[in-house]
């Protein structure tokens, strides 16, 4: 599998990246550089690749995420 291959991603990691992507762009990031940071992103909260299937992977962890959102509201 080729560096940058999305085909080991479930459709809720795509879509969670694409949905991270748009806003990214609305606070001004170049396409390029919104998609890198989104897919990282992605990486962090649910460890890479999932496998589709019932019972497979492991549960994403929102820790970073959350530590973001309060850290920006206080």
């Amino acid at each position: 599998m080729p560096r940058g291959d999305k085909s080991a991603y479930t459709d809720k990691q795509k879509r969670k990246a694409e949905h991270i992507e748009e806003g990214y762009e609305k606070r001004g990031l170049a396409k390029g550089e919104a998609e890198r940071r989104a897919w990282a992103t992605v990486n962090k909260e649910s460890g890479g690749g999932n496998k589709s299937g019932s019972g497979r992977g492991t549960p994403d962890n929102k820790t970073a995420s959350r530590k973001g959102g309060r850290k920006a509201s206080k």
